[in-house]
């Protein structure tokens, strides 16, 4: 059954353009990125946003071409830490706990084996739901503010998930309810987040630096969590959900501190949000690689207010 959803990851892969960011730094095809741009934007002006991608090529070209090197500077910290610390917290909300073991999670407060299932199926639904809703909503809201809703209700469904069994009430029904709530506030915020905010952060020169390091973390934290969530639910037993609740808290309280807003920023302007950030603007070098000199229309003048990931 794994092999349907990676026939078609691969197929789809077949239809998948090249970046106009990409077309510029590997072929320096301005004519075909420029017609990219229009087809992705649906409107002809895109000099502007042209000119800005071939700039950050130019400058990307200038300095040290070792990604995992130039990763390590001090400019790039802000960036270094989101690329550690997002696909970690993806993984400590124990959202794949919920995909590997809801069966056998529900087995355990006492529902028969076809509940059960159909128990599983559904939350998952609904998970497929509240990522495309996600989806819809992201570049009108924000990332931030589905990062701290999505957590919110994390947060409270899984305390209200580790009371009741705690106190061993056998609502079966309500526990079932309030997982599905708890999907959704992933599905809204760190699932499919999780993956774009890292996208967009990245300037040219420690982008593929900085994508391994993402996938590398959450690689290695999806093996630990999923090795370890028996052990721990033998020893903690309604206590794993506020375990992964404590983490939950400490996740929401970092994107509310440290993690700035990146809505319609392209990714040539990047570098002036930590700069502008009360925390960060202690570590990035004004002026420094990956610093751009203005911000977009939304942040200041200039620039372009098109999101990086549709780059």
């Amino acid at each position: 059954m794994a092999a349907v959803p990676a026939a078609i990851l691969t197929v789809g892969a077949i239809f998948l353009p090249e970046t106009p960011s990409s077309l510029i730094q590997l072929t320096n095809d301005k004519d075909r990125a420029r017609r990219l741009l229009q087809r992705v934007r649906g409107t002809s002006e895109v000099q502007s946003e042209l000119a800005d991608l071939i700039e950050a090529s130019e400058l990307s070209k200038s300095i040290d071409h070792n990604p995992f090197r130039k990763i390590l500077e001090a400019n790039y910290r802000p960036q270094l830490v989101m690329a550690v610390a997002i696909p970690f917290f993806q993984q400590v909300t124990g959202i794949n706990v919920i995909a590997f073991y809801a069966p056998l999670l529900f087995r355990t407060i006492g529902m028969g084996e076809s509940a059960s299932l159909m128990s599983a199926i559904l939350t998952g639904a609904v998970g497929i739901a509240t990522t495309f809703l996600s989806m819809v909503i992201v570049d009108r809201v924000g990332r931030r503010p589905l990062f701290l809703v999505g957590g919110v209700l994390m947060l409270v469904s899984q305390v209200l998930v580790g009371a009741i069994m705690a106190a061993e009430l056998g609502d079966h029904g309500g526990i079932v309810v309030l997982i599905g709530f708890y999907v959704a506030g992933f599905g809204v915020s760190w699932g499919p987040l999780g993956w774009l905010v890292p996208s967009e952060i990245f300037p040219l020169e420690i982008r593929s630096a900085g994508q391994s390091i993402v996938v590398a973390v959450s690689f290695l934290f999806t093996f630990v969590v999923a090795q370890t969530f028996l052990s721990m639910l033998c020893h903690l037993k309604a206590g794993i959900f506020f375990f992964f609740g404590g983490w939950v808290v400490v996740m929401t309280v970092f994107v509310y501190l440290l993690l700035p807003e990146t809505k319609g920023l392209p990714i040539e302007k990047m570098g002036d949000v930590w700069r502008e950030h009360w925390f960060w603007n202690r570590v990035v070098v004004v002026g420094g690689p990956g610093v751009g000199e203005h911000l977009p229309a939304k942040f200041g003048e200039g620039g372009s207010q098109s999101s990086v990931v549709d780059l």
